[in-house]
């Protein structure tokens, strides 16, 4: 009995779910799984769904950083024959917070930045410093290399790869991942809460935790796999 009730319930979320997508019935965008991702919208339980689907659609993608406050140009594809192409790829020349130069990155990287930098990391920084993230200090998104000690590419041959070192806040103060995460005041509370915020809308999240490599740094990308670590 209860096998046949998890199957009608789930013939019926499908039959729904397939009405929505096919436009017979209409429902709110908060509530639709197909209507466009919003940057500036509050996150929900659909978030990551629209996020995933823009892996797929450029012009999805491209429609969703235009919700953005980040200034950005489209980047022609480039094809590559030792893995270290672009696709549907941009260049950030303002990606809110200072990087000190322009960025390539993958289109749907630079969303889940925005979506991380709006929702995640200004809300830390004001709850726990007190003062809005103005610069960033990284290591790059774009580099042919393959992953240390690794025969398989790494993410930021495509530019689909953010490594994060520091953080500035606008009163001056720099929160490093190096010197801070074993902080047990402000400046620790505030990079385990970047962490974990990162979590929310980046596939993959690597610190300290992870291994030494990471001692100085978060990385960040879009890839095919799920670690938050």
């Amino acid at each position: 009995m209860t096998r046949f009730l998890f199957r009608a319930v789930l013939l019926v979320a499908v039959g729904l779910g397939l009405a929505v997508w096919r436009g017979d019935l209409v429902v709110p965008d908060r509530w639709n799984p197909w209507a466009p991702l919003d940057v500036t919208a509050e996150p929900d339980f659909l978030t990551p769904f629209r996020l995933g689907r823009l892996q797929r659609d450029g012009d999805l993608c491209r429609a969703a950083l235009a919700t953005s406050d980040l200034a950005w140009t489209p980047l022609p594809d480039r094809p590559s024959d030792v893995g270290c192409g672009l696709t549907d790829a941009v260049r950030l020349t303002d990606a809110g917070p200072d990087f000190g130069e322009p960025l390539t990155a993958t289109c749907r990287l630079a969303v889940a930045w925005a979506l991380f930098e709006r929702h995640e990391l200004q809300p830390a920084a004001r709850a726990e410093m007190g003062a809005e993230v103005t610069r960033v200090g990284h290591y790059g998104t774009h580099v042919c290399r393959n992953i240390a000690g690794s025969a398989r590419r790494s993410e930021h041959a495509t530019a689909n790869a953010l490594d994060i070192a520091s953080l500035t806040l606008a009163d001056g103060r720099t929160v490093s991942v190096r010197q801070h995460w074993d902080d047990d005041g402000a400046r620790g509370r505030f990079l385990r809460r970047v962490r974990d915020g990162a979590c929310r809308y980046f596939d993959v999240v690597l610190g300290p935790d992870y291994n030494a490599a990471h001692a100085d740094h978060f990385h960040v990308d879009m890839g095919r796999f799920s670690t938050c670590r």
